[in-house]
């Protein structure tokens, strides 16, 4: 049998700096696209204001 069949023993430590590197890599890709959509739109308001009905209420 070659080593060639068989996949590489990775340790651990380097298993999670690849991971780190990969999820550092997709942040900074996706993040510059992010920022370009999130300036084309204009920020709304997520609360409806309801009107005030003080003066209805009370009878003045």
């Amino acid at each position: 049998m070659s080593n060639t069949d068989q996949p590489k023993k990775v340790s651990l430590q380097e298993l999670m700096k690849q991971k780190l590197a990969d999820k550092q890599q997709s942040k900074n890709a996706g993040q510059g696209h992010k920022m370009a959509t999130k300036s084309a739109q204009p920020l709304q308001s997520q609360q409806t204001k309801k009107r005030n009905n003080q003066r209805k209420r009370t009878g003045v």
